[in-house]
This record gives structure tokens, C-alpha cells and sequence, in this order.
């Protein structure tokens, strides 16, 4: 066990445990651009800089619309996780940019609940695990409200050939799970990790409702911000469709590609695959879709996870949380 090894033994492999996390997370990144079968990274950078999407003025105003994407996501978690320990934006930042680079090649980024529990007590962590379901559940929440009104909008405006069967059998499917998932809650005799499903949603039920309703807007704003880059990058390429019918097909993407489980670092992948079917509907060239969905995934989640390399590296596991 390591709680039984020596001290400087400790602190060699949890110093090596870091590196590991971010060297991981450095060779992910790499394989992703270098090795994309679906967008050779030179083809991508010939193709932006042929557009001017790298310009001064450009940069800065994707940079700045990153940066609001992320600050509400950091705030969010600010609010929410208040009712267990008061921390201000630093640390939150701190937990939020280091939990990302931590997850950034688990599936599902599954790794940022251990990684933003482990800055909590022992006695916080079940609580900091919840919390955090909760704010990904926000997040959801939005994504699949946005998407379900955006592709009831885009099969009405597009002949979309749709399995309806495929579909009534999967949401029966999800139905019945659905049920059971419910049904199971209400029975406190079943557990998880030594948690019973019962006290899982008495949590929930008992969290302070206004912060769930400022938590579900965050997430709102987060959403709209991030959607609207999605736009701004598409006009940068020079893209002729107009902001009310690029939605539904970005809000629809998103919903497409939120429910299928992958490991976080072909999140691009699979987002990329879903946009270039969606907007070829629309004519517009898979080139432009596939560069947008990388730059969106460079903006938003690897210059961020960069940073959070700094905090990983400088975590002590030692420091009162």
C-alpha cells in the first residue's frame, strides 16, 4: 500500500504519478494532431492560414470567447461545490483546468471526479464526487434540450433518411432502464461504493435549489458561448449560412455526439464524424467542418488542459483542502 511506504518514496511516485498524467496527456494530444486519418495537421494548419483564421484580431476573439466558456465553467463549480467547503476562483480554477488534464484521455473524462475529489478531505470526497455528477448532469441537461428542439428543427428542414424503428426501440430500451435506474434509487438497500442509492438522491433532493437554478444557467451560457464559437469559426472559413440555420445543425451534433460513449481524446473524432454528416446536408465542404471541429477542440480543451498541466504539477497531495 502507499499509505505504508516512506515518505520520500511517497512523494518520488506521486511526483511520478503527475509527470505520468502529463506526459500522458501530451502524447494523447500529439496522436490526435499528427496522426488524425480523418485531417493531416499540416493540411489543417495550410488550410486556416490560407483562410486567415490565424489572425491577430481572430485569435484574440476566439481566445476571448474560450475564455468565457471556461469562466463559467469555473464558476459553476465555484457555486456548487460551496455547500461542502468555500474556495474562491483560484482554487477553483486550479481544481476545474487540473481535473481537465487529468481526465483528458479517460473515457468519458471519467478521471476528473477522482482528480477534483482528490483537493477534498476524505471525509468530502463522496460529497465532491456527487457535486460534480451533479454539475456534468447540468450540462447535459442543456445539451440534449438544445439538441432535441435543434434536430426537431433540422429533420423538418432537411430530408434526413431516419430509422424511426431503430429509434422507437432504443428509447423503449432507455424507457425500461430507465424505470429500473428509479426503481433501484427508492431502494436504499442497494449501494454503490458504500453509498446507497437512497442517500445518493436525498443529496440531490436536498441540494439548495438555487443553486441548482444558477448552476442550470451557467451551463446555459456555457452552451450558448461555446455553440456561438462553433458559428464564428464557420464564417471564418468563409461558410455562407446564417446564425439561425447553423444552429440546429450544431445543437443537433452536440446531442448526436454527447450520447455516444468515447474515451475523451477522440471526442474530436467523433464530433468531427457527426458534423461532417450533418452539414453535408447544408453543402458545406468536410475540410471546413473537420478543421472547425479541431480548432474548437485546440481552443477549448487543449490550451486549457496546457495550463492545467502547471496545477498537476504543482498539486500537493500533502496541503489541507
Amino acid at each position: 500500500m502507499l499509505y505504508s511506504l516512506p515518505y520520500k518514496t511517497k512523494q518520488f511516485f506521486f511526483v511520478l504519478i503527475k509527470l505520468s498524467i502529463v506526459v500522458g496527456a501530451g502524447y494523447f494530444i500529439y496522436q490526435k494532431l499528427i496522426k488524425n486519418p480523418d485531417l493531416d495537421f499540416y493540411s489543417f494548419i495550410q488550410f486556416t492560414s490560407k483562410n486567415d483564421v490565424f489572425s491577430l484580431k481572430n485569435i484574440i476573439f476566439l481566445l476571448f470567447l474560450s475564455f468565457f466558456n471556461w469562466f463559467f465553467e469555473i464558476l459553476k463549480w465555484q457555486f456548487l461545490v460551496a455547500i461542502v467547503k468555500k474556495i474562491n476562483f483560484k482554487n477553483a480554477l486550479e481544481q476545474s483546468l487540473g481535473a481537465l488534464t487529468a481526465s483528458l484521455f479517460t473515457p468519458n473524462r471519467i478521471g476528473e471526479y477522482g482528480a477534483k475529489a482528490i483537493y477534498y478531505n476524505t471525509q468530502h470526497r463522496k460529497k465532491i464526487l456527487l457535486i460534480n455528477l451533479l454539475s456534468n448532469i447540468m450540462q447535459m441537461s442543456i445539451t440534449v434540450v438544445m439538441g432535441i428542439i435543434g434536430f426537431s428543427i433540422y429533420i423538418n428542414n432537411y430530408e434526413v433518411d431516419i430509422n424511426y424503428y431503430k429509434i422507437g426501440r432504443f428509447m423503449i430500451i432507455s424507457l425500461v432502464v430507465g424505470f429500473f435506474v428509479v426503481f433501484g434509487i427508492t431502494q436504499s438497500r442497494y449501494k454503490i461504493k458504500g453509498f446507497s442509492l437512497q442517500r445518493i438522491k436525498d443529496f440531490v433532493v436536498s441540494f439548495p435549489k438555487h443553486k441548482l437554478v444558477l448552476g442550470v444557467l451557467l451551463s446555459l451560457i456555457r452552451y450558448m458561448i461555446f455553440s456561438f464559437q462553433f458559428f464564428v469559426i464557420l464564417q471564418l472559413f468563409k461558410v455562407n449560412i446564417s446564425y439561425l440555420e447553423a444552429m440546429p445543425v450544431i445543437t443537433s451534433m452536440y446531442l448526436i455526439a454527447s450520447i455516444i460513449p468515447s474515451i475523451f481524446i477522440f471526442d474530436v473524432v467523433i464530433k468531427g464524424s457527426v458534423a461532417v454528416y450533418l452539414f453535408s446536408f447544408l453543402g458545406i465542404n468536410e475540410l471546413i467542418i473537420l478543421s472547425t471541429i479541431t480548432l474548437m477542440w485546440l481552443l477549448n480543451f487543449v490550451i486549457p488542459s496546457i495550463f492545467g498541466s502547471f496545477y498537476v504539477l504543482n498539486f500537493k497531495f500533502s496541503e489541507p483542502h
